[in-house]
């Protein structure tokens, strides 16, 4: 008999904790060890109950969120999915910042049986994150505390490469083709801040990330970048020095048009199982660019990307994937690197590095 995974449930909201709690009973899988109302609660119940997975609210009275959060992650770390509301933007990212893994948006902040409608997606999620090794989700707080550092140690390591000239010639790539999921947005803020202001390509991202949260996210690493960082709207340019972030609840593509290549935003369909999806993402800059797109596949659970590094693949461009060793979810970039069509791995802390390298002369 396998073991059931062990849930906290930490919501002020008393319909919330029911609701969250009767969703993860109804997987044979989850077992809810307790449900609390506040930080304080929690850190009791962590002591007596040691769960495997937490899910969150962060406004709760007595001790937030995000207090707790620090708490956990200094004195117990714990896998940490963030269940809040959509108007609860800056303060999801914070949380992520402080080391949960992932989140959920709530439909709407009333209390409304609308709640049930992240029911698979909540599965799902606690079903991932509760098998990962702590270590790697502490890394990633490492990664953003450190990220002065780590920008130091990538420009070293550039400088290092061109004095032995193992620097690229002349650079082939006008796009930066960029998937993540899961973990992702910590990976994508290390490696966008690193990009120099002179960057000479365009950099495409699709992060896994619902509505109402990718304008917030863009913003953020726009004030921590030397490029310029915005969440792509339909007929952007795509333009060397500029990274456009795929809006939540759309695909992101691209058109020719006399001698500039725009964004095409995509509207979800019911039948998608990824938005926004990174395989019709990389699959329409092969088609745009051909052989002139570096792909880059990131952390993320399922297996988005796949057919988009293939495609990339198919036309001559260059492809890599992160390591399992700092991927905190290893899907998506394991399942790329099983087809067969990636060129280089590389932990997360050289994706940078090796980006700079292939794009700059």
């Amino acid at each position: 008999m396998n073991k059931k995974i062990r849930v906290l449930v930490v919501d002020d909201s008393a319909f919330n904790r029911q609701s969250i709690a009767a969703m993860l009973l109804s997987s044979p899988n989850i077992e809810v060890v307790d449900t609390v109302a506040d930080g304080r609660e929690a850190i009791r119940s962590v002591a007596i109950h040691k769960p495997d997975v937490i899910t969150l609210d962060l406004e709760m009275p007595n001790m937030d969120g995000f207090t707790f959060l620090r708490w956990l992650m200094a004195n117990t770390p714990t896998p940490v999915l963030v269940i809040s509301s959509q108007s609860d933007t800056k303060s999801v990212f914070t949380a992520l910042d402080l080391g949960a893994v992932d989140f959920l948006a709530k439909p709407t902040k009333k209390i409304s049986n609308e709640i049930h409608n992240i029911k698979d997606d909540l599965l799902k999620k606690v079903e991932i994150i509760a098998g990962l090794p702590i270590e790697k989700i502490m890394s990633r707080v490492k990664i953003i505390s450190d990220e002065k550092r780590h920008e130091k140690d990538v420009s070293k390591q550039v400088s290092e490469e061109k004095a032995s000239q193992k620097i690229i010639a002349s650079s082939d790539i006008d796009l930066v083709a960029i998937g993540s999921s899961t973990g992702g947005p910590p990976a994508l803020q290390s490696i966008i801040s690193i990009l120099p202001e002179s960057f000479p390509a365009a950099v495409a991202v699709s992060q896994h990330m619902p509505p109402g949260f990718t304008r917030y996210f863009a913003e953020r690493m726009d004030k921590n970048a030397k490029v310029e960082v915005k969440e792509a709207e339909e007929g952007d340019l795509v333009n060397k020095g500029r990274v456009l972030i795929s809006p939540g609840g759309y695909h992101m593509t691209f058109k020719r048009k006399d001698d500039s290549i725009k964004v095409n935003l995509k509207k979800r369909t019911v039948s998608d199982l990824y938005t926004p999806s990174v395989d019709i993402m990389m699959a329409s800059a092969s088609e745009v660019f051909g052989k002139r797109v570096l792909g880059i596949i990131l952390t993320g659970m399922g297996n988005d990307g796949k057919k988009g590094m293939r495609e990339i693949k198919n036309k001559n461009g260059q492809t890599i994937a992160e390591s399992e060793e700092t991927a905190v979810v290893f899907g998506m970039p394991g399942e790329a690197i099983k087809d067969g069509s990636i060129d280089m791995v590389l932990p997360l802390p050289k994706i940078a590095g090796e980006i700079i390298r292939r794009c700059i002369s």
